[in-house]
């Protein structure tokens, strides 16, 4: 794994257990960012986004007193938000459906259920790096598309302009 291609990535982490916050730091710095952004609940972390901007969020699931999914739906929903589009990567023990459904509706741009490993991280971090999601806005919902892409051998209604090519608008 070779980090140069990261380097000048900001990531923020948030995370309430202090051990998980220091090994996430560790395996970030591993594949080459340096620059890494620490919080323990969601309403700090929502301070440090807003002062440091970072490229990319990894957010834990279970924190008090705001936990991941209410920091998630803050970002995506505040008008204090300094950047609604930001990827936030879910790192989670709780993979049950509905949980994984509320954080894929809260906004959650990944999902990395723990135990995490190097090569588990990097793929995600890769996959919004290099395979940035389009946003979708609706009455109901604000986030990035849930599609990964296009099935061409879909035979159903198209519901989208962008159902009949590859390309995507990325924000």
């Amino acid at each position: 794994m070779s980090g140069t291609q990261f380097d000048h990535l900001k990531a923020l982490v948030v995370e309430d257990n202090p051990h998980m916050l220091e090994l996430l730091r560790t395996l970030l710095n591993a594949i080459g960012i340096k620059k890494v952004f620490l919080a323990a609940d969601g309403g700090e972390a929502f301070k440090q986004l807003c002062e440091n901007k970072p490229d990319f969020v990894l957010t834990d699931l279970s924190m008090k007193p705001v936990d991941g999914i209410e920091f998630t739906k803050m970002v995506r929903a505040s008008q204090d938000a300094p950047n609604p589009y930001v990827p936030i990567v879910m790192v989670t023990g709780h993979t049950e459906r509905h949980r994984i459904e509320m954080a894929r509706d809260a906004g959650v741009t990944e999902i990395i259920a723990k135990p995490i490993t190097p090569q588990g991280l990097y793929s995600r971090v890769a996959e919004i790096v290099e395979r940035p999601r389009a946003f979708v806005r609706a009455q109901e919902f604000f986030g990035p598309d849930r599609r990964r892409r296009g099935n061409r051998e879909f035979s159903g209604p198209w519901r989208r302009h962008d159902d009949f090519t590859d390309e995507v608008e990325v924000r």
